[in-house]
């Protein structure tokens, strides 16, 4: 596999020195750093791909530099200012309009990524990094959600473990089934994992309200459209999850990810990214699905992590980060980041090869992509705290569900137009 992705990568490399106008050899001799927050599987990858990218280019030394999540923005935001720190930086989707707005990124050059090949070559999704007729950042790859099952727990709980549930009614009464508690009543093992610092303030936001006939958004995504019969029966189902059916407890375990690897948990919804971790984890036997329908309508979110160039890179710093760039999302990188990390190619025709269609684990999430949207944060740590918080009145302060909804609606509109009016 690994002699294959070289010869794709030396490939590319020849089309990305006809692009330059000359071979690797002919540019003058540079170090460039790529930042990314840590996570193994990704860490793994980047290193790889510098690996490969040194062979075609030996005249361009690449700094491969890794944080952990929760100090990666800050030491960003302080380095690049600097002049100091990536040349290449890897951003959340969300986090676009912070990073322009404070000088962090550049527009991409035209000539190395066109605006009409970028809006043919990728999903259209990527399309939200587009900002007054320039695009400032490019994925590698994407993500969508999916239901993750225990086939343990399911034969233990009487039931098929080759059939995992298709529609929400099916998915509360398997959990249902799966969920155990000791004698005090504490879940030793969740029916279904519940979380809303992971993944589930998605699930409700773009999957659950659409699912019960909404919208999260106006059109144009600057109208909060939640307060709304789907909001509140959007809300209304993830509660009752906990509060009604007991499948599972915010917090089991910390992490609703580690419950499920651990083995203590039937049914969890999580990202594409989590496919690497759990392939390489042993005496766990499981599968993956599309996201359970209701009423016969599906929906999913998805979601990107992208690369850009940074205002710091200048010269000829500026042109070998392009050149790492075009390469990083060559369709050969591409595989190589599905492989490595689970997350999805973001060049369509890369992701809807027959050979990733049919996976059985790389399938659902692919599929996913036909029917997903892709929220267009403002400020995407505090949205996700708003509707933690909605959660949390009716779970903890017994707040209806109709007023948590309005005041979540209520607090997520002042953001957006705070953030429009500036």
């Amino acid at each position: 596999m690994l002699r294959r992705f070289g010869r794709a990568m030396a490939a590319a490399a020849v089309g990305i020195a006809v692009a330059w106008g000359g071979s690797a050899s002919a540019q003058q001799k540079v170090t460039i750093e790529y930042w990314q927050y840590f996570f193994q599987q990704r860490v793994t990858a980047v290193d790889k791909l510098i690996a490969e990218f040194k062979k075609q280019n030996p005249d361009i030394e690449v700094v491969h530099n890794h944080f952990p999540y929760a100090d990666y923005r800050t030491k960003v935001a302080a380095a690049i200012p600097a002049g100091q720190g990536p040349d290449v930086v890897q951003l959340f989707y969300g986090w676009l309009d912070d990073y322009i707005r404070e000088k962090l990124i550049q527009p991409l050059p035209a000539a190395q990524f066109p605006i009409a090949e970028m809006e043919q070559r990728y999903f259209p999704i990527v399309q939200a990094m587009k900002r007054d007729g320039q695009y400032y950042a490019v994925p590698t790859a994407v993500r969508s959600l999916a239901l993750f099952w225990n086939k343990r727990l399911y034969r233990e709980a009487g039931l098929d473990p080759e059939k995992p549930p298709q529609t929400l009614d099916e998915m509360v009464e398997h959990a249902k089934k799966i969920v155990k508690r000791d004698r005090n009543g504490n879940v030793t093992t969740a029916g279904m994992t519940i979380d809303m610092t992971a993944q589930d303030h998605h699930w409700i936001r773009e999957v659950l309200i659409r699912q019960f006939g909404g919208a999260p958004y106006s059109a144009d995504s600057r109208k909060v459209t939640y307060d709304s019969d789907a909001g509140r029966k959007a809300l209304q189902f993830y509660v009752d999850l906990q509060r009604v059916h007991q499948v599972g407890t915010n917090g089991f375990m910390d992490e609703s990810q580690a419950a499920f690897r651990a083995g203590r948990a039937g049914i969890h919804l999580d990202g594409s990214f989590r496919l690497g971790a759990l392939q390489n984890q042993r005496g766990l036997e499981w599968g993956v699905t599309e996201l359970p329908a209701q009423d016969g309508k599906r929906s999913n979110f998805a979601s990107y992590w992208v690369n850009a160039v940074t205002s710091k890179a200048t010269g000829p710093k500026a042109e070998a980060a392009a050149k790492f760039l075009q390469f990083m999302v060559s369709d050969a990188a591409m595989q190589l980041w599905l492989a490595e990390t689970g997350e999805l190619p973001a060049a369509k025709a890369a992701a809807l090869s027959p050979a990733n269609l049919a996976h059985p684990l790389y399938g659902p999430f692919i599929r996913g992509l036909d029917y997903a949207a892709a929220t267009e944060f403002v400020n995407e740590t505090a949205q996700r705290q708003i509707l933690i918080d909605a959660v949390d009145r009716v779970l903890l302060k017994n707040q209806s569900v109709a007023d948590s909804v309005k005041e979540a609606a209520a607090a997520e509109q002042k953001l957006l137009d705070d953030h429009h009016r500036k």
